[in-house]
């Protein structure tokens, strides 16, 4: 079993280190360094966009801008980039957001009533070719800045104005104009301005949890309590297993990872939680044993599989190939959500993404941390590389004459994509910081806005007493 490395004492010692140190050796930590640095390295200081993937060129993803600020401060309590350092690339980031166009022409701005387009340019911060103006982006990028402006709390004059343009940018996100419809009271998924507002609203069970109680704790835009009680009501659907492993399901793991980055649901329950007997952490829990045990079962006969290589959630994957494997021929997609068979929106192609074990570390460690290592130590180079893991692998494919359109088949080992994707990298450095130190679940704690969120979704109990 890998150790784990416990924080420096304070930040204040880490203020007295030099701007980058050397790495840990503990297995854990190193991945968690490794993939701080890879928001350290790829996001432009100066504007604090964020690449949507990279080694390939590519826009900014907002959503990785989230994960982006999220990170920073996980390197200075951890000695890898000094405080003011990480204050002054905040402190860019957030003055660039604030100062983007906003309005409904469709070209030559950021975003309208608040939100931002999911895909910005990586020069100008405009809207990203013909993209829509996303409800959960906007979501995921709030939730890093609103953590910003709770963590750098000095009463200096660069820490003070963080503060301000963090409550700023939040409070200017008009959630109830993507109420749209009158009859229904959930969110729209996003906004086009040449065709208006997307049809398909926020159902639950998805990661849009953090849509809602951020939308729900607005201080200028909040939704009605209607809203959560809608999102809820799809919920029956959504339930699999039996006993101790029945939970609200989602085929693609994410679902079960990025609202619990900021928001600790440990001993707070809503009405759905009660009445199930256990509270959305445990959910968790429960959903990373499911993608294990389905691992362990491999009803699709995938090469790898098992109680220790496992992960089905959204990423890339070799592109659009049919292969004959397991005596039968295989369809193998792109770019996509992945998932246990059976789940919503349940797809499983044989593509694995490291994230989707490394993000679930607060939620299981004993499982999470014997799949990492032997993830890492049967692939190894091939799957780790400079910012930890590469976004995705498939086991079955093997032989390097395939013509995959993404990414490399090393002989006889496995297909490994080429890219890291911010919004992969995003949750294994919060997550493994969670589960060490707690550190983004305590300063949210801390916010108004979100105690104000999850008390009107109906949430009580634990920290929210």
């Amino acid at each position: 079993m890998l150790t784990r490395r416990t924080l420096f004492a304070s930040a204040t010692a880490a203020l007295a280190a030099p701007a980058l140190l050397a790495r840990t050796p503990d297995p854990i930590v190193e991945l968690e360094e490794r993939t701080f640095r890879f928001f350290w390295d790829t996001t432009d200081a100066r504007t604090g966009l964020a690449p949507d993937r990279w080694p390939t060129p590519s826009f900014a993803s907002i959503a990785a801008i989230g994960f982006a600020l999220t990170a920073y401060p996980i390197g200075v309590v951890n000695g890898w980039v000094n405080r003011e350092a990480a204050r002054d690339r905040t402190l860019a980031t957030l003055r660039f957001l604030w100062d983007l166009p906003q309005g409904p022409a469709a070209t030559g701005v950021a975003g309208h009533k608040g939100f931002f387009y999911h895909f910005l340019d990586m020069t100008r911060g405009h809207r990203f070719a013909r993209c829509e103006l996303s409800t959960i982006d906007t979501a995921l990028l709030m939730a890093g800045v609103l953590f910003a402006g709770t963590w750098f709390d000095r009463a200096d004059s660069a820490e003070r104005e963080i503060r301000e343009l963090a409550d700023r940018l939040y409070a200017r996100v008009d959630w109830r104009w993507a109420q749209d419809r009158a009859d229904d009271p959930r969110l729209s998924m996003g906004w086009h301005p040449e065709t208006g507002f997307i049809a398909r609203r926020w159902n639950g069970y998805t990661e849009a949890m953090l849509l809602y109680v951020l939308a729900l704790g607005s201080p200028s835009h909040a939704v009605g309590a209607d809203a959560w009680t809608a999102w809820c009501a799809t919920y029956p659907d959504s339930w699999r297993g039996q006993g101790t492993a029945r939970h609200l399901a989602g085929a693609p793991h994410f679902w079960h990872q990025y609202s619990h980055v900021w928001i600790d649901f440990r001993g707070i329950r809503d009405a759905a939680m009660r009445d199930a007997g256990f509270d959305y952490f445990e959910n968790s829990r429960r959903a990373t044993r499911a993608q294990r045990d389905y691992a362990i079962r491999n009803p699709g006969g995938w090469a790898g599989y098992g109680e220790n290589v496992w992960g089905l959630t959204a990423c890339d994957g070799p592109g659009d190939l049919v292969v004959t494997a397991g005596g039968r021929e295989r369809r193998i997609g792109s770019y996509g959500a992945r998932g246990p068979v059976g789940f919503p929106d349940g797809q499983d192609d044989g593509t694995l993404a490291a994230t989707a074990v490394a993000a679930s570390l607060p939620f299981a460690p004993e499982l999470v941390e014997p799949a990492l290592a032997t993830i890492r130590q049967r692939y190894g180079a091939a799957v780790w590389s400079r910012y930890g893991f590469l976004d995705s692998f498939h086991p079955t494919l093997t032989d390097p004459r395939l013509p995959v359109r993404k990414g490399r088949v090393h002989a006889g080992l496995c297909w490994v994509d080429d890219d890291y994707l911010g919004i992969d990298q995003g949750p294994i450095v919060a997550m493994i910081e969670n589960a060490r130190s707690g550190l983004v679940w305590s300063a949210m704690r801390d916010r108004a806005d979100i105690r104000r969120g999850l008390r009107r979704a109906g949430f009580t109990g634990g920290w929210l007493s």
